[in-house]
């Protein structure tokens, strides 16, 4: 009998007499727990023709009840509401308690005040209500309402979708404290600044870990506002509950992933500054790859590293230097799924974890010129982000080994001399030898100050105008007349193909070509110590019906005339070189002169003064290297 004994505020202590004073009521009350009448007064009784065991409210309402079940489940517990029963000519009065409804029938035009306008005027509030109600039990967020004048501030109602976030159903949450739903990860600052909003009667918002009925985490975005009455007292709080998880752990997961990449970053900041210091500051390659083995062995993330440079004779991958366990007899087999093997085959970095160890493998690859692999051990993860990072690091590695090469191939004669046949048309000297039926004898290159290299050909067996002509064909590349003699010229070739600037940036010197009916015959030198293997398949992916005609190991002995033209070399700029070079293949040496300072001068770009001071100074040089004033 708590909702007919018990109005808030006011407590009736003796129940029995509330029940006498029912009896005398005139309209029909009953009072309903769970569809069952628990208590029907006189009025009541006789309307609804009550028996002792006739107290099923579904049986004894008949189709009042499939209404009045939906509008006490939407009636807030504490509160009261209207609800017209057009099709009996009555209205229903629902009191709604924390363990059943009391139900007070009234019939159209009774009472002893009643007057139409009245009545108008109740059933306009009463559906006011009603859509009221309906719209907080059908909002998609969680709503409750408590009731702050009763002990620890209970529940009083939440809506279905409060319910279907939490898992709990209306019953098991009315009538207790909401905190029921905080727990063990629960954020004690989010539940104090809540506590202390409520005690200053204030609006709050916050974001904490809750836990659902089965046990479950999900992060609840809560509001609480005061609710207050005309004279500004609090009757009530509501509270709105939405389930923010996605976006909370998006958040989440975000800021790891910044603390994570944060920590990379700083841990190989020095890692990367120390090794550019190595590629920077080692003499050869030999150094090189020790100290760049010491320092990433060096970080406590990583257990040991080994480089190592594949070897076709034998089908496997030789290590060349390592710090820590290299792979078991110092090789690893091109065939097997080993990550140095499988990085070298498709020149993509190599991951994999076996019984907690993980191994990486970065291809050291230049330009497309294959000079090894390096290969990491830890016990931790490498995640993506630290890939990219190392694979830019392996590129720094391999860059520097191209410049030792490089280096050695102008410095030394341990060479490996390779002759191959190209015919593809995209080789400028191919394409024209085909095109204008002429012989090509390569001279030299000189790279000009925009990094772009000019190679110059001597040309026979074609007219100037034949090789103009022909020139006009060619895609990309540009051919220009130098000088034009009786039975040859001397063209220059720029753009395109650039072989010779293109295997230059490789470590390689194009000792010669010879191009005559569309085929050319070229020589390179390879350094002894670089993967030869690598730069000649380079070679034949670049350029179609490319075939090896020899290879040729030459040792050195003293200073050879290669050495020499090295030195010498050197010791001119391009500008001196440029100008010897182009007065030696025009012929401005020779008597009668072919051609003239004025037009060499405009073959370099450069007036005719300047021209003759480049060329007297290289000529002095030239005279001091033969005559030991160098």
């Amino acid at each position: 009998m708590d909702d007919v004994d018990t109005e808030r505020g006011g407590p009736v202590d003796d129940a029995a007499a509330a029940a006498r004073a029912l009896e005398h009521v005139v309209d029909p009350v009953v009072a309903v727990t769970e569809g069952t009448i628990t208590y029907a007064n006189e009025a009541a009784r006789d309307a609804f023709e009550l028996g002792d065991a006739d107290r099923e409210a579904a049986t004894a309402l008949g189709t009042r009840w499939t209404h009045l079940a939906t509008a006490i489940d939407e009636t807030t517990v504490g509160t009261a509401r209207h609800v017209d029963l057009a099709d009996h000519r009555e209205s229903v009065r629902i009191h709604r308690g924390t363990s059943g409804a009391t139900l007070t029938f009234e019939r159209e035009g009774t009472g002893a005040d009643a007057t139409a306008e009245s009545t108008a005027d109740s059933r306009s509030g009463a559906s006011d209500r009603l859509v009221k109600d309906r719209a907080l039990e059908e909002a998609p967020v969680g709503i409750t309402i408590s009731d702050p004048d009763r002990e620890d501030n209970p529940l009083v109602y939440v809506n279905e979708a409060y319910e279907e976030m939490t898992g709990y159903e209306f019953d098991e949450v009315v009538g207790r404290n909401c905190r029921f739903l905080q727990g063990e990860d629960s954020d004690e600052a989010a539940i104090a600044e809540m506590a202390a909003a409520i005690d200053e009667d204030r609006p709050v918002t916050v974001e904490l870990k809750n836990y659902r009925k089965d046990g479950t985490e999900f992060w609840n975005e809560v509001t609480i506002a005061p609710v207050r009455d005309e004279d500004g007292r609090v009757t009530n709080y509501v509270g709105f509950q939405n389930d923010i998880t996605a976006r909370k752990e998006a958040e989440l997961a975000l800021e790891r992933q910044t603390e994570e990449l944060q920590y990379i970053l700083d841990r190989v900041q020095g890692l990367i500054q120390d090794v550019t210091a190595v590629v920077a500051g080692s003499t050869d390659r030999s150094e090189l790859e020790r100290e760049v083995c010491a320092r990433i062995a060096a970080e406590d993330a990583y257990d040991g590293v080994w480089i190592g440079e594949r070897n076709p004779a034998t089908g496997t991958v030789e290590v060349r230097s390592s710090v820590g366990d290299g792979p078991d007899g110092g090789t690893v087999a091109t065939d097997t799924g080993h990550p140095a093997a499988e990085a070298l085959a498709t020149t993509e970095p190599a991951v994999d974890t076996v019984d907690g160890l993980t191994r990486a493998a970065f291809p050291l690859s230049y330009n497309g010129i294959e000079y090894g692999v390096v290969t990491i051990r830890t016990e931790r993860a490498i995640d993506d982000r630290e890939t990219v990072i190392l694979s830019a690091l392996a590129r720094a590695v391999a860059s520097g080994v191209n410049a030792r090469e490089t280096s050695r191939v102008l410095a030394t004669d341990a060479v490996v001399a390779v002759e191959l046949e190209v015919t593809d048309r995209a080789l400028a000297p191919v394409a024209l030898s085909a095109a204008a039926d002429c012989r090509l004898e390569y001279s030299r290159s000189v790279h000009r100050t925009d990094d772009e290299t000019a190679s110059l050909f001597t040309v026979t067996g074609a007219s100037a105008d034949e090789i103009t002509a022909a020139a006009d064909d060619l895609a990309d590349a540009d051919c220009r007349i130098v000088v034009e003699r009786d039975e040859e010229c001397l063209v220059e070739v720029t753009g395109g193909e650039d072989l010779v600037g293109w295997l230059s940036e490789r470590g390689v010197r194009t000792k010669a070509i010879e191009a005559e009916a569309g085929r050319a015959r070229v020589t390179l030198e390879i350094p002894r110590s670089a993967n030869v293997r690598s730069v000649v398949e380079a070679v034949e992916d670049r350029y179609d019906g490319t075939d090896v005609r020899s290879f040729q190991q030459r040792e050195p002995d003293g200073e050879t005339r290669q050495e020499f033209a090295a030195r010498l070399e050197e010791a001119l700029t391009d500008r001196q070189f440029g100008a010897l070079q182009r007065a030696y293949l025009g012929g401005y040496f020779e008597w009668p002169r072919p051609t003239t300072g004025e037009e060499l001068a405009q073959s370099m770009g450069v007036s005719r003064p300047t021209f003759h001071e480049h060329l007297r100074t290289a000529e002095a040089k030239l005279c001091r290297a033969f005559f030991g004033d160098a």
